[in-house]
């Protein structure tokens, strides 16, 4: 069986140092050279998809998924947030048009939770039996003892969030989780992601702390020095933050419901918060966590991997 997979949202910042270049990058690395990685970015997928003589293409997110793919097609499908928020997120309809188009021919859906499975079959009319559901895990950088960068001046203890600032994403509520953090008298907060020229109205003095991209090695430092992780999202596709946070023994404190309630039930370290409690008993929550060591979660890509070869050979015999 010859799988290629389309591996050019790695040549893609605005891509490759997000959630879905993540994806992409501890996919390739867990599969090894059982698949093929096409990474020109520029050229017609289909060519290199045909040069390949390819029986399956995988395409890991919409943002590259082809109408004419060349090989009987997978499609990662993160979330559907632009279509349950269009006003918000489709600027114009065309291209998103076109890209769920695509996902509705593919022989293959695989989605991270039962919550985007959920809106897959609801908002795309996308059948059970093309979907699978295969849920992420933490990269191998993130575990425990990791010493925290010295290169950044840290409190000394605070509450991290996790995630793009270049805009902050509204769906994301940091703008509010940072308002809140500057009127109360809690723990001060930390922002860790790769910012824009919005995102130094977030900080404050002594309150809220910007520091920028930062590197894996040194997130898992960060994750490892905070006393939690705080994540006040209406809406995930998965919530990777979240996992790797457990991964590096640090507790977690989420809204219930969708998909962060979905991979959060029963994690050793995960506090559950009811949305109707707002984001002051979010932070009431994150602040009563500090101090525990969360359980590490067992799943690696490795078991992604094979999860994902196992749909491969679903689509390849068909």
């Amino acid at each position: 069986m010859r799988v290629v997979v389309d591996a050019r949202a790695l040549s893609d910042p605005a891509l490759a140092e997000r959630g879905i270049g993540r994806y992409v990058r501890c996919l390739l690395d867990a599969l090894g050279d059982r698949v093929v990685p096409l990474r020109r970015p520029g050229r017609p997928l289909v060519l290199g998809v045909r040069r390949a003589r390819a029986d399956v293409l995988h395409t890991p997110s919409i943002d590259g998924v082809s109408l004419v793919p060349g090989a009987p097609l997978v499609v990662t499908l993160h979330d559907l947030v632009p279509l349950k928020h269009p006003r918000t997120y489709l600027r114009t309809g065309l291209r998103h048009r076109v890209r769920y188009a695509a996902v509705k021919r593919a022989a293959r859906v695989i989605v991270p939770t039962q919550a985007v499975a959920a809106d897959a079959e609801r908002l795309l009319g996308i059948p059970s039996a093309r979907l699978r559901v295969i849920h992420e895990a933490p990269a191998p950088a993130f575990r425990p003892g990791v010493a925290p960068p010295a290169r950044l001046r840290l409190p000394e203890r605070f509450l991290l969030w996790v995630g793009g600032l270049d805009p902050p994403d509204p769906r994301k509520r940091v703008e509010q989780l940072a308002a809140a953090v500057r009127r109360r008298d809690g723990l001060p907060l930390v922002l860790a992601g790769r910012v824009g020229p919005d995102a130094p109205a977030l900080a404050a003095p002594g309150r809220v702390f910007l520091v920028g991209r930062v590197s894996d090695e040194e997130l898992a430092g960060l994750y490892g020095a905070a006393a939690a992780l705080v994540l006040p999202s209406a809406e995930e596709g998965f919530g990777l933050p979240a996992v790797e946070a457990l991964a590096c023994g640090t507790p977690v404190a989420a809204f219930s419901g969708g998909a962060l309630g979905e991979v959060l039930a029963g994690a050793g370290g995960a506090r559950l918060v009811d949305p109707g409690e707002g984001i002051d008993g979010l932070l009431d929550a994150a602040e009563a966590l500090a101090g525990t060591a969360a359980t590490p979660p067992q799943r690696t890509w490795a078991d992604v991997a094979e999860e994902t070869w196992a749909v491969y050979g679903e689509v390849a015999g068909a």
